[in-house]
């Protein structure tokens, strides 16, 4: 087992593109990090250069101690698994999970030893004597994990192994890759687009949007914790609802003006963020996660200053809560990209997204007043869409 340590990486293409800016990370010995990003932020080609399938035009990468820029794929104590699983059609489950084992010249009795340890552990013992074209995408998917765990690298990169099987199937899959690497305990760099399973599988994540490194941290503080409007808008499904507003503030309460309307500013919030006072009469950028607007009546509690008009324009009904798909009064924010323009507010258009109670009671085409959790608003720069703090 080994540390995998980015260092200023840089690529960049013989056309000119820069792919890659300056990537610093640290994936700790057995640590499961994922790269998540929307599709061309760059996430495989780091993959891909820590692989040595992608040459590096600048910075260091070690594997444990060594400096690997210039050492051969092969030498580089690494194990891949592909989105398209790259299974010998023509061989057997137990040659495809041993054949880099053949090639190494391992003996055969070892050989069969490891295959037979790893089939175990990934329920393939049954299927050794099949071939690939007679099994499922999840079986295939287990095959080429096999064929990875019975060379015992140093790391394991999987570039989006699941991306190819059923919604369902991803759901099982995920939960066994997180299971099989803690038993394991390799080292894991692991690609996807999907927040959801990087939320769900990685010790830390780190997001990237072309090619520049946003942030990296715990599922958990990412999505309590997001650094800029980008990774706030990026990590959360539905994603973080976001808005034009101006906070003002009177001795030591503050008001938020969101579109026609006004919340009022949580003594928690303020105390979070002690950097707001400078936004006093300026513009930012105000962000609620859709689990912190409610159906106003079902929050008996609900104060002045806490509520919105809304009007409902879809629901969405999972049993467990309702999708409720609402207009308010107030130009949302659109993109995590400040060169982006956004969207002015338009009656009628439905630019928020909350979480009500199963229970609630709202109607498509009704007027109603949204509660929201004000403790737990979001607040960024307008212009550098940086989050406030300190």
């Amino acid at each position: 087992m080994a540390s995998v340590v980015l260092d200023k990486i840089t690529k960049v293409y013989e056309n000119g593109f820069q792919a890659i800016h300056d990537l610093s990370l640290r994936i700790e010995d057995r640590e499961f990090l994922v790269l998540v990003g929307p599709s061309g932020c760059g996430k495989s080609t780091a993959l891909r250069m820590i692989a040595g399938l992608e040459t590096i035009t600048d910075g260091v990468l070690r594997i444990g101690d060594r400096i690997v820029n210039d050492v051969a794929p092969k030498d580089r104590d690494i194990a891949m698994v592909f989105q398209n699983y790259a299974l010998y059609p023509h061989m057997t489950v137990h040659d495809n999970i041993g054949f880099a084992l053949k090639l190494a010249k391992t003996p055969k009795p070892d050989i069969d030893a490891q295959v037979l340890k790893a089939a175990g552990v990934l329920e393939l013992t049954q299927l050794l004597d099949r071939k690939p074209g007679q099994l499922s995408g999840g079986q295939r998917q287990r095959v080429a994990m096999g064929r990875a765990i019975v060379r015992q690298p140093a790391a394991f990169l999987m570039d989006e192994p699941l991306s190819n099987l059923d919604a369902k199937l991803r759901v099982q899959m995920r939960a066994e890759i997180a299971s099989l690497q803690r038993s394991l305990g390799v080292t894991t760099v692991y690609v996807t687009h999907d927040q959801v399973e990087a939320m769900t599988m990685g010790d830390r994540v780190a997001v990237l949007k072309d090619g520049y490194l946003q942030q990296v941290d715990t599922p958990q503080n990412l999505y309590d914790h997001p650094s800029n409007v980008f990774v706030a808008a990026f990590i959360g499904s539905p994603s973080m609802n976001l808005y034009d507003a101006v906070v003002t503030f009177t001795g030591d309460s503050g008001l938020i003006q969101l579109g026609s309307q006004q919340l009022t500013l949580a003594p928690e919030s303020l105390a979070a963020r002690p950097a707001l006072r400078r936004y006093d009469s300026r513009p930012i950028v105000l962000g609620v996660r859709p689990e912190d607007f409610e159906d106003a009546a079902m929050v008996p509690s609900a104060t002045p200053g806490s509520t919105l008009k809304a009007h409902v324009n879809l629901l969405e009904s999972l049993g467990s809560e309702i999708m409720v798909h609402f207009a308010l009064d107030a130009a949302r924010v659109e993109s995590g990209d400040p060169d982006e323009a956004k969207e002015t507010a338009v009656t009628g258009t439905t630019n928020a997204v909350g979480r009500f109670h199963p229970r609630s009671r709202v109607r498509i085409g009704e007027n109603i007043e949204v509660a929201v959790a004000v403790e737990n608003l979001h607040f960024f720069d307008d212009e550098t869409h940086r989050a406030i703090w300190d």
